[in-house]
Order: C-alpha cells, then sequence, then structure tokens
C-alpha cells in the first residue's frame, strides 16, 4: 500500500519538477520574457471599444483618443482626458464635435485648450504590465489625478507599444523611445512646458517614468519637469523576479534566491532590466550638479501582493544617497526615518529629504493593494503638492 503511494507522489513531484524546470527555461527566451513582464496580450477591456471612451464611463468628447507617432516610427495609441470643471464651461462645443478616434487631434477644441492656457497643467500617464489605457483602476486613477484642480489638469495617457491599439512589441528600449516621444509630442505639438509637467508612472510605469526623467535631465540644456510621482516601483527586474509572488502566495523565481549561483545564472538572461534604483540615483545626481529644482514621491501601499513595498525603500535610499558626496547607508537612513519620519497612524507614514534643489519624498501606506491607491485621495494630493511647489501662484 505504502509503495503505491510513494511511486504516485514521485511521479507527481518529478512531473511539477520537470514543469518547473520547463518554465525558467522558457524564461530565458527573449519573446516568453517579453509575454511574462508585460503581459501586452491581456488586454482587460471586457470586449469595450477603446474609441468610445464613454462606456468606460466618461462624458461625451470628455476624452480625445488620437495616435503619436513614435520616434521610430511605431504608431502610439493616446488618450487626452479633459478635467471636469473645464469640460462644464465648453460642453456646448465639446459636444458639437464627432466623437471617437481623432484624425487631427490639433483640430479639436480639447487640444486648444491645453495649449492656448498658460495656466493649464498636464499629467503624463505610464501605466503598468498588461491591459489598455481603459482597464481596471486605470480609469478612476485619471480623475484622481485631476481632482485637485478640475479646471486646470489635463491627463495624457498612452498605451505602449505592443498594447491595445498600439502596434509593435514591447522592449525596455522601445517603451522609453514611445514616452520620449510622447512628452515631445506634448512639450513641441502642445506646447505645455515642461514645467507644467508632471510625470506619473504606476508599476512598470514607474521604471518608464525614471527613464524618461533621466533621459530629459541630461539634455543641454536640462529639462527637468515639475515633479514625478512613482506609485508601486521596483528596483529592477532581477530584484523583483527574486521578490515576486502570484497573488503573494506563490512564488515563481524565488525558489532559486536559495541557490545564488543558480539565480545569477538564470538573471543573466534578463533582456529588459529595467534598473530604476540606478535612474533614480542619476535623476537625482544630475539635478544636484546642475543646480535644477526637482521634486519626486514614492508611493506604496504595504499590503501590494504584486510589488514588496520594500522596493520603495529600496528606491528611497538610492535616491537619497545621490544627494550626498559622501553618501548615506540603507541602515544609517533607516534610523534617520525613525527619529524623522511622520508616524500617521492607520494612514502610514511619511519620510521627506530635502536638498537645496530637491525634495524626495516617500509615503508608505497601510492599505491600498496595487492598482487601488492610484485613484485615492493621496494621489490626488501629491499632485497638488508639486504643481504648487513648481509654481507658488498657482491656485
Amino acid at each position: 500500500m505504502i509503495y503505491p503511494l510513494l511511486k504516485y507522489a514521485s511521479l507527481v513531484a518529478g512531473l511539477a519538477a520537470g514543469l518547473y524546470a520547463g518554465l525558467l527555461g522558457m524564461l530565458t527566451t527573449s519573446s516568453f520574457q517579453a509575454h511574462a513582464v508585460y503581459l501586452h496580450k491581456i488586454q482587460m477591456t471586457w470586449f469595450k471599444d477603446l474609441n468610445v471612451p464613454e462606456s468606460f464611463g466618461f462624458l461625451r468628447n470628455q476624452v480625445i483618443p488620437f495616435h503619436i507617432r513614435s520616434s521610430d516610427g511605431a504608431l502610439l495609441y493616446a488618450w487626452h482626458i479633459i478635467p471636469i470643471e473645464l469640460y462644464r464651461r465648453h460642453e456646448r462645443d465639446l459636444l458639437a464635435e464627432p466623437a471617437g478616434l481623432v484624425s487631427d487631434v490639433s483640430s479639436r477644441m480639447a487640444f486648444k485648450l491645453l495649449r492656448d492656457d498658460p495656466e493649464a497643467r498636464l499629467i503624463i500617464h505610464m501605466h503598468g504590465a498588461a491591459g489598455t489605457v481603459g482597464s481596471g483602476y486605470r480609469v478612476p486613477s485619471y480623475r484622481a489625478l485631476s481632482a485637485g484642480q478640475p479646471e486646470k489638469i489635463h491627463v495624457l495617457t498612452l498605451d505602449y507599444r505592443g498594447f491595445g491599439y498600439s502596434r509593435g512589441e514591447p522592449s525596455e528600449r522601445g517603451l522609453i523611445a514611445d514616452a520620449i516621444s510622447v512628452v515631445d509630442w506634448a512639450i513641441n505639438t502642445a506646447g505645455v512646458p515642461a514645467s507644467r509637467i508632471l510625470i506619473f508612472g504606476q508599476s512598470i510605469g514607474t521604471a518608464v517614468s525614471l527613464a524618461v526623467s533621466e533621459y530629459y535631465a541630461r539634455q543641454s540644456p536640462p529639462v527637468v519637469f515639475a515633479g514625478t510621482v512613482l506609485v508601486a516601483s521596483f528596483a529592477d527586474v532581477a530584484t523583483l523576479v527574486a521578490t515576486y509572488k502570484i497573488a503573494g502566495t506563490i512564488p515563481i523565481i524565488s525558489p532559486l534566491v536559495r541557490f545564488p549561483r543558480l539565480f545569477e545564472y538564470f538573471t543573466s538572461f534578463i533582456r529588459d532590466t529595467w534598473s530604476s534604483k540606478d535612474r533614480i540615483a542619476s535623476y537625482v545626481r544630475i539635478n544636484e550638479d546642475n543646480g535644477q529644482r526637482y521634486r519626486i514621491t514614492l508611493i506604496h501601499a504595504e499590503d501590494d501582493w504584486d510589488i514588496p513595498w520594500q522596493h520603495t525603500k529600496t528606491l528611497f535610499w538610492h535616491a537619497v544617497n545621490a544627494t550626498t558626496a559622501q553618501g548615506i547607508s540603507y541602515d544609517q537612513l533607516e534610523e534617520r526615518k525613525s527619529a524623522s519620519k511622520n508616524d500617521l497612524g492607520a494612514a502610514g507614514s511619511v519620510m521627506e529629504w530635502r536638498t537645496e534643489h530637491g525634495v524626495i519624498r516617500e509615503e508608505i501606506l497601510k492599505t491600498g493593494l496595487h492598482d487601488v491607491v492610484m485613484g485615492n485621495p493621496v494621489v490626488s494630493l501629491a499632485v497638488m503638492r508639486i504643481f504648487a511647489a513648481a509654481d507658488s501662484s498657482w491656485s
């Protein structure tokens, strides 16, 4: 009786081990990695047409769907979302325009309201993996982003190449090129100066946001935005796969961490590294050296099952460490936090690091999960705080 059970158990264990080894093998290939990292084929729009934003809860022509051409020719799908109070003021004229995908966005009233208002602000939204501009909690996020000034704050969001209606296949280089092209459109076509633009990213969108922010800070002369808000960020892909668990419980790669050489060998196959910890340090260092004002807000919920909140602590440390010539160790910063952070009880904690030129703010929330937090007031306030700091006369 015992022998058949042991034989059956060994067969099951062998099959599971074989399947796991097969999964690891597939993850070393570029094409499978792209699907695993970006999940771009998972649409999550539930048979809705992105060219009909009204089906996602928007007012008629509150959202203008259009295309932006990436620098390498990829055709990107984007939404321009008009703030609600501005919509109310111009409702009659907006309703008079045809709805749906727009071939010449510059002819539309929404574009002119953004371009011609010297008080307008623009948030460029970089979404996370999977889905489209209309998926999940992204729609409530757009409303939260403009809630602080519903007559002034426009939102521009895009689907990277390979996502939604955007053509191509995703890669680190490709997504960065897409985001740079969208920012370039905002500055040079819509005529919004960088000082009135805030870069917002969530999940993998935080890595895109940091890459874009660093790219523009390196230009001559430097281009620095009003600020950057990063929600549910991660240090880099290697660290992420070492900690990632499906629904916070089922590990994929993390079992290999117990075998350092094997884990190091596996991570050597990672194509898109997305080293946000290095990029945030570089971005801070460039601005400090150039004497440019900058603001970064990092937000993460402790109950995030997808990306552990400790990733944001790591990013915060890399950013702070880049502000000082002598550096500061992780443990030293944790000691400073213990003495200086603002404990908000059930709302979490806040720590700010200020220099002559910049403010780096870490907000660790008790709740908010991975996506829900995007639509919460903490995001609205982060946006308001950055725009007010960039221009004290703005209200």
